[in-house]
């Protein structure tokens, strides 16, 4: 309890993580695990704690979503920032390792990822520098349940470009607010296809600028529009996307995203789908992932983010048995 304490009361909104990372090195290692750290190229270190020579990872991140607020314990909640996303995972993971230690047990590792809340940054350098292994566990918020297939995701930066005028005399102008609204609306209509495993696409829109002031029609309006696919839609999207920006005055830039995935999952475990992100996607140097842990999506990301002492115990319990199942082979 005391290390989780400490944990929260570090501040490792993206982009600050590092002075979190440099804690965990000095706070983490047991004697009998080697430390590994791996410089992501923007102030930000990737951790690898490994006992023995490592086939089965233990993996989450290190950053949380701004603002940071302290921890609070009361009546077995853990409240906090990064209390369910992610350090309640490095707690139960940290937990589950320490466990199969004691044991005797050896061939696992701790992986720690910066960057994962902008990006995946952390990830995708960490797939590049080092070979992965046979099984990587992700943690995130799924309820200690084992996700069997996520949404993907698809990001665009899109531009309107309209003709400023006195609102007075809208006829000698183009109101760039008009022609998104126009957009939007074309968007609310189009037909993206219901996926029986996934359900629906749906999309949000952030971002949105536009510097007119109230008695001048807009020139420019600028947002980001940012899906979350399924199976039967991840390769509609960008058809639909040059339908919506064909014409003269809409500039559309693709800023990437995830496929939607699948994952392992193993008997004698509850399992779900979810519609968020993780690194799981971009980690394609492991042969098999997991996604699983502690605490629900629907506390991350929020003013009151929170986790149940005992979720955390049982996911800790879960991770154990995760990896006596991997270790034996023996996945149904």
């Amino acid at each position: 309890m005391d290390l989780f304490m400490e944990m929260l009361k570090t501040d490792s909104t993206s982009s600050r993580e590092r002075g979190f990372s440099e804690f965990l090195k000095k706070r983490l290692p047991d004697g009998r695990c080697t430390v590994e750290s791996f410089e992501v190229g923007d102030g930000t270190e990737n951790l690898l704690f490994s006992w023995g020579k490592p086939e089965i990872f233990f993996c989450t991140h290190l950053d949380t979503v701004p603002p940071y607020f302290p921890p609070v314990h009361s009546g077995g909640v853990m409240r906090g920032r990064g209390a369910c996303d992610a350090k309640g995972q490095i707690f139960s993971m940290y937990n589950a390792c320490l466990a199969l230690a004691d044991e005797g047990q050896e061939g696992f590792a701790l992986l720690l990822l910066a960057g994962e809340e902008t990006g995946s940054f952390g990830a995708k350098n960490f797939r590049t520098v080092h070979p992965g292994g046979k099984y990587v566990i992700v943690g995130e918020p799924t309820d200690n349940c084992m996700v069997s297939a996520s949404k993907g995701t698809k990001s665009y930066r899109v531009t309107i470009k309209g003709k400023s005028s006195h609102s007075g005399y809208p006829e000698y102008g183009l109101s760039a607010v008009e022609l998104f609204v126009d957009f939007v609306n074309r968007l609310r209509l189009a037909d993206l296809p219901s996926d029986p495993e996934l359900g629906k696409t749906t999309y949000n829109i952030g971002m949105l600028e536009s510097a007119n002031p109230q008695n001048v029609l807009s020139e420019s309006l600028s947002f980001r529009l940012y899906f979350r696919t399924t199976f039967a839609s991840d390769g509609v999207v960008q058809s639909l996307m040059e339908r919506l920006g064909d014409n003269s005055y809409i500039e559309i830039e693709p800023f990437g995203g995830d496929t939607p995935s699948r994952y392992v999952t193993l008997d004698g475990f509850d399992t779900k789908t979810v519609a968020f992100g993780s690194d799981a996607p971009q980690l394609t140097n492991f042969e098999n992932r997991i996604l699983c842990g502690p605490g629900s999506i629907l506390a991350a990301h929020t003013l009151s983010e929170y986790v149940l002492m005992e979720d955390i115990e049982k996911a800790t319990d879960n991770y154990v048995k995760m990896f006596r199942i991997l270790k034996t082979g023996k996945r149904s």
